[in-house]
């Protein structure tokens, strides 16, 4: 890293080189994460049509604590239930450039647990 490159900088980069190689479907679409100081958002997208499929935030869920690991699974879920009801059960995760870790970990893995195969 740069002396004055900032971390969304940096992260940006990591999400471009990690979209190079991974795509959405319509059989199999990408999750792609997005987080914030004060919310996560996750969006099921189909990169062929470039559409969203399914969307989900702590935001959208008016959630107190969207900023945890507790609100985190609960978007988890949510966007699962979203997707099987749509018919989706397999996706591509796209962790957006950031670590798997914390927030974006207990997100996958409530996801997982709802549902979804990745």
């Amino acid at each position: 890293m740069i002396k004055n490159e900032s971390k969304n900088l940096v992260r940006t980069r990591r999400h471009l080189r990690v979209r190079a190689k991974i795509s959405g479907t319509g059989e199999c679409p990408r999750l792609c994460v997005f987080r914030s100081n004060k919310n996560i958002e996750v969006q099921v997208i189909d990169d062929v049509k470039r559409i969203t499929l399914v969307c989900s935030s702590s935001e959208s869920l008016k959630l107190a604590d969207g900023n945890n690991i507790s609100g985190a699974s609960k978007v988890g879920e949510d966007v699962a239930k979203k997707c099987l009801a749509k018919g989706i059960k397999k996706v591509v995760f796209d962790r957006g450039g950031y670590i798997y870790h914390g927030r974006v970990k207990a997100l996958a893995e409530a996801a997982r647990k709802g549902g979804l195969e990745f």
